[in-house]
């Protein structure tokens, strides 16, 4: 399921259980591919604006975009950075749950 955050309700997101966490923004070719990929796979996925929430963004390390976020309940567990396939998506979450 996807979700796009709408205010800052982002800790509230990510508290409970797994969730993969988007840094993206609307301009970013590699984001835009990487958002058609994340609808193919079965997980809880929060998609963030960068341009919108440009101070969450660096509070978490985002220095490129994309970037995917791993969080389990509410704790960061793994980063990664640039546009993945659904095959390492699907791997990178597997390792960390």
């Amino acid at each position: 399921m996807i979700k796009y955050l709408k205010e800052d309700q982002f800790y509230e997101e990510v508290e409970k259980g797994i969730t993969l966490v988007d840094f993206y923004a609307d301009w970013c070719g590699p984001c835009q591919k990487m958002g058609e990929i994340l609808e193919t796979v079965d997980v809880n996925v929060l998609k963030v604006n960068t341009d919108e929430f440009q101070e969450l963004a660096i509070q978490h390390g985002v220095m490129s975009i994309p970037t995917l976020i791993l969080y389990k309940d509410g704790s960061e567990v793994d980063k990664r950075i640039g546009l993945q396939s659904r095959e390492e998506i699907l791997e990178f979450v597997k390792k960390n749950t």
